[in-house]
């Protein structure tokens, strides 16, 4: 008898993440889900600029590339020309609260009926380990060699916390996957969030906190210590909006 095995929403190409990069986790969490539900026939996936931009290699969905940051641009124009279709986007960091911060803002306040995976590992991780929107103050990267100076710098964003004073979003949850118990809480959260999109509740996203050892400069296993250590003290999992009566933060 089976008892794991490798969901069919996934190929079965080889994942190019660095060892120990948390991607693969989230990449298998949004595959169990499509499988779950049942909607692999009629998913579309849209993937940006970053860590996630050869995603279309990995899920065996539909996908779609799109610019630097306007996945949810793409993902709106997808879902309104077709609305059967399911879709949801896969972005890092740089790319959704850098330069897409306008896309997923305004698809947020329009409730648009998409599925967003935010992937947050407070760094550019493709591009070479620069400072990013959620860079920690204090972080050491490549263009903050001394620690991000919240003087020079500002603060980092924090996006569900942002986006929970909008009134438009139907769902936001902040998850992480850096053991166990946040995983099994992280695939609920995605399956939610699909969930929401076919029953036409509108504009979900998932942020999940995430490692990246290489630039962090770490092993695996002390990358997700880092997690427990840092990133989740200043950005603090749990359910920051939800329409369905859930207590939000």
């Amino acid at each position: 008898m089976i008892v794991f095995d490798k969901p069919k929403a996934l190929t079965d190409a080889p994942l190019h993440y660095c060892p120990g990069c948390t991607h693969g986790i989230i990449h298998r969490l949004v595959a169990e889900a499509i499988d779950e539900l049942g909607i692999e026939g009629k998913t579309i996936g849209v993937a940006p600029v970053g860590c996630s931009v050869m995603a279309y290699d990995y899920f065996s969905c539909d996908m779609v590339e799109a610019a630097h940051g306007r996945a949810p641009a793409v993902a709106t124009g997808i879902k309104r020309s077709d609305p059967s279709n399911i879709v949801f986007t896969y972005q890092g960091d740089g790319d959704l609260a850098s330069i897409g911060t306008a896309e997923t803002v305004h698809a947020a306040t329009r409730n648009e009926n998409i599925t967003v995976i935010f992937v947050n590992n407070a760094i550019y991780g493709m591009t070479g380990g620069q400072m990013a929107p959620t860079s920690l103050p204090g972080q050491v990267t490549q263009t903050s060699p001394y620690g991000r100076d919240t003087k020079l710098c500002g603060f980092p964003v924090r996006v569900c916390e942002m986006l929970s004073e909008l009134e438009g979003p139907e769902y936001l949850e902040r998850v992480a996957v850096n053991n166990v118990k946040n995983i099994k809480k992280a695939k609920a959260a995605i399956k939610k969030a699909f969930e929401n999109q076919i029953n036409g509740k509108g504009f979900s996203l998932v942020e999940v906190v995430s490692t990246c050892p290489t630039n962090w400069g770490m092993t695996p296993k002390d990358a997700l210590k880092w997690v427990d250590d840092n990133m989740i003290p200043y950005y603090p999992l749990g359910v920051y909006k939800d329409r369905s009566g859930k207590e939000e933060k």
